[in-house]
């Protein structure tokens, strides 16, 4: 008996060598691999390949009965309505199991029964909370009309509104809540240490005197006038410490804590809703092949209802699979590119990459023009237009608007000259959509704390400028909320006075125009930008403006119901998808840059710029950050002891080593999961050319057969399969020792 035979056992128990098993292609390739290894290595791999082979096959009974039991252990604990088989099956395996739970002891049929209850009740439990999830039949007409990919946004837009609500209820129970209880307990109130200095003067913005209509609208729209000294605004938390009966509340520790918990939150929220496409993005790395075979017998989406949808996602397949194919002939065409044309392309792309940064350029000295004169004109005591004091309020917010507006349609234009893949052009599209948007609001605050940082030619006593910015932090509240209120605006003037009349347009005008307009699509990735944008607006708002987690929520909330209601009447799904659409994979890498983009002026803020000295809670800090030392500070000396040596930094050079390693751990481990995912795909398609192998030679067998007993009459190939086979075993081995036919390797 040959070293390298693939071994079975027999009836009577001795192990011994199927010739037919021999010639099997996955076999084969196990020879091939073997004789091109050396001998040391051969005589390892030979003795781990007679193991593998005697046990990793259908004919390995040792491992067939040990796969076989772990199954039946798995499907035991599945409940079965769970299990993917007939009514008849389950039904069987019902009474089964029955059977045998009257067979154990009474302390085992109560330990399944426990168990069992337990498993339904949890299931009850986790359908009962489903159905308690907001937009719930909403959402599944949406995907019953227009499938997964738009489903994937309006569930991207419930994350918000509820990543809202808890933001606003974290502000509220630990800055607001103690504030509106404080006067009614307590009137033992801490505030300013510094009343009377220059710094600490803070007038009055209400309206004194006669007060006309359209000034109210004004201050409800920009956040001045009655609206600036409540709730609303950081200038309103006057408080430093609010003693109680028993204890005292250190509101500037209260409200610098919040801040960093709700940016951690939202950071581990984020991170755990997107791991799942990251596992699947950083294991699975599919290949064209994948690709195509995956659209073709997986792409469908079942959940579709509509006979318009259907004709739809029939289209946007049809696409994918010549955009996949256009790819591929790009690749190919840029393989076979000139030096010459290489250069061409090289340059052409420098010279529009070059005007992307020059219209970036000007956009962002545009925003900031824009915001210096609008400080300058706040700050004209004499104010006569109502019109042109809004636009003057306004006038950032707008100018923001338009260059978001205006450069997408360009870098629609310019992505098509650069000669990239169809998908490389959305993705790089998108990305410069993404810097231009989440960049306009770092610019516009750079531009305030220009503004605010500099006192003329003379230093500034209080460590910004007092005289036009009592209180800093109010004033930038104020723009993010401006922001957030015409964003909002901005949403539902072109759902009513842009898609509406362009679905009315289309419908009843039988002109060249409006057919060449077309129904309006909606287009996830632009809608996404949208509310990533507003969600960054309100991550870096929140700590100057506590109460505008609660707007923001009111803001999707609305959001949901026009953008469902323009869905319905005006929109139709994009017949060019953007292959991310349908994963929340995407929009969370988006809305993850953005809440990184939140940080940095957050933490510029709080660390870098001095405190306003005339209201917040920090008025008797020089920093806001200066509240955390101090508190630790007045700790007692162990807990104090301790937390100095978390913040040494020979504690963080080791926090970073270990790091590291876990990282490159993590990482090493992915690499393997791979690997193996790797080996399971070859693994698939060598079974695959086994069965076609086994297949074929039981063909040749069948024919062989009848052959040689020409007089019985044929029978339906497809019953006479394992018969025939079993009948005739002795020529299927002959047939195994005779050369193989060519057509038998795949």
């Amino acid at each position: 008996m040959e070293v390298d035979s693939v071994f079975y056992t027999d009836h009577s128990g001795r192990i011994s060598s199927n010739p037919l098993l021999d010639q099997l292609p996955s076999y084969q390739s196990l020879l091939y691999r073997r004789k091109s290894s050396t001998a040391g290595t051969k005589r390892r791999s030979s003795s781990r390949g007679r193991i593998g082979s005697s046990g990793s096959g259908k004919w390995g009974v040792g491992t067939i009965s040990r796969r076989e039991e772990k199954q039946k252990s798995q499907t035991e604990e599945r409940p079965i309505r769970e299990l993917p088989r007939t009514m008849a099956e389950k039904r069987r395996d019902n009474t089964q199991r029955l059977e045998e739970d009257r067979e154990l002891s009474s302390l085992k049929q109560l330990e399944h029964s426990t168990r069992r209850h337990l498993r339904r009740l949890r299931d009850d439990v986790h359908q009962w909370l489903g159905s308690l999830k907001l937009w719930r039949g909403d959402i599944h007409v949406i995907e019953g009309m227009f499938g997964t990919g738009i489903l994937s946004y309006f569930s991207f837009l419930r994350f918000l509104v509820m990543l809202n609500l808890i933001i606003f209820v974290l502000m509220f129970s630990f800055v607001m809540l103690p504030i509106i209880i404080a006067p009614s307990v307590s009137g033992n109130i801490t505030y300013n240490l510094n009343l009377g200095s220059e710094c600490s003067a803070y007038p009055s913005s209400t309206r004194r005197g006669l007060v006309i209509f359209h000034q109210h609208i004004t201050d409800l729209l920009s956040g001045g006038g009655f609206l600036e000294q409540t709730y609303l605004f950081y200038g309103y938390y006057r408080a430093d410490k609010i003693h109680f009966s028993n204890s005292t509340y250190n509101l500037p520790l209260a409200y610098l804590l919040v801040t960093i918990a709700y940016l951690f939150f939202s950071l581990i929220w984020i991170v755990k809703r997107s791991a799942a496409g990251f596992k699947r993005n950083l294991v699975q790395d599919e290949d064209r092949f994948q690709s195509f075979c995956n659209k073709i017998f997986a792409g469908w989406d079942f959940c579709i209802t509509n006979e318009n949808a259907v004709r739809l996602k029939r289209s946007s397949l049809l696409y994918e699979l010549r955009t996949d194919l256009e790819e591929e002939r790009i690749k190919q065409k840029i393989a076979d590119r000139t030096r010459k044309e290489r250069c061409r392309i090289y340059l052409i792309r420098l010279i529009l990459n070059l005007f992307v940064i020059g219209v970036l350029m000007g956009c962002f000295y545009s925003i900031y023009r824009a915001t210096i004169f609008s400080q300058e004109v706040q700050m004209a005591t004499k104010k006569d237009n109502f019109i042109m004091d809004l636009i003057c309020e306004y006038l950032p917010s707008i100018v923001i608007t338009l260059a978001n507006f205006i450069t997408p349609l360009l870098f629609s234009a310019i992505i098509n000259y650069e000669d990239y893949s169809p998908a490389f052009e959305i993705r790089f599209t998108l990305m410069r959509c993404v810097f231009m948007r989440l960049t306009s609001i770092g610019v516009l605050l750079f531009s305030l704390w220009s503004q605010i940082t500099k006192c003329g030619n003379e230093p500034c006593l209080c460590g910004y400028n007092h005289v036009l910015y009592p209180c800093w932090e109010t004033r930038i509240g104020q723009e993010m909320y401006k922001l957030t209120i015409f964003d909002f605006i901005i949403i539902f003037a072109v759902t009513v006075f842009v898609e509406f009349p362009r679905k009315l347009i289309v419908q009843h005008c039988d002109c060249g125009l409006a057919k060449w307009f077309g129904q309006q699509e909606f287009a996830i990735p632009q809608n996404v930008l949208e509310i990533v944008y507003g969600q960054t607006i309100c991550w870096i708002g929140t700590f100057y403006s506590p109460m505008l987690p609660a707007i923001c929520t009111m803001k999707y909330f609305f959001i949901f119901y026009i953008k469902k209601v323009s869905l319905m009447n005006n929109c139709r799904p994009a017949t060019r998808p953007f292959r991310a659409s349908s994963s929340n994979f995407f929009f969370l890498v988006v809305l993850l840059i953005g809440l990184a983009l939140a940080c940095l002026p957050v933490s510029f803020s709080v660390a870098q710029i001095n405190s306003s000295q005339a209201c917040g809670p920090f008025v008797n800090y020089t920093t806001s950050w200066e509240v955390l030392p101090n508190t630790v500070s007045e700790l007692p000396h162990g807990i104090k002891t301790l937390l100095f040596a978390l913040s040494s930094e020979a504690f963080a050079v080791s926090f970073f080593v270990v790091t590291c390693l876990i990282m490159f751990y993590v990482i090493a481990l992915a690499g393997a999961h791979k690997r193996v995912i790797n080996q399971l795909r070859e693994q698939l398609v060598v079974e695959g050319r086994d069965k076609r192998f086994l297949i074929q030679k039981l063909c040749q067998a069948q024919r062989l057969s009848a052959i040689k007993s020409p007089g019985s009459k044929s029978q339906p190939r497809s019953p006479s399969y394992h018969t025939s086979f079993s009948n005739n075993f002795n020529e299927s081995v002959f047939l195994a020792h005779s050369p193989p036919d060519s057509s038998t390797h795949v």
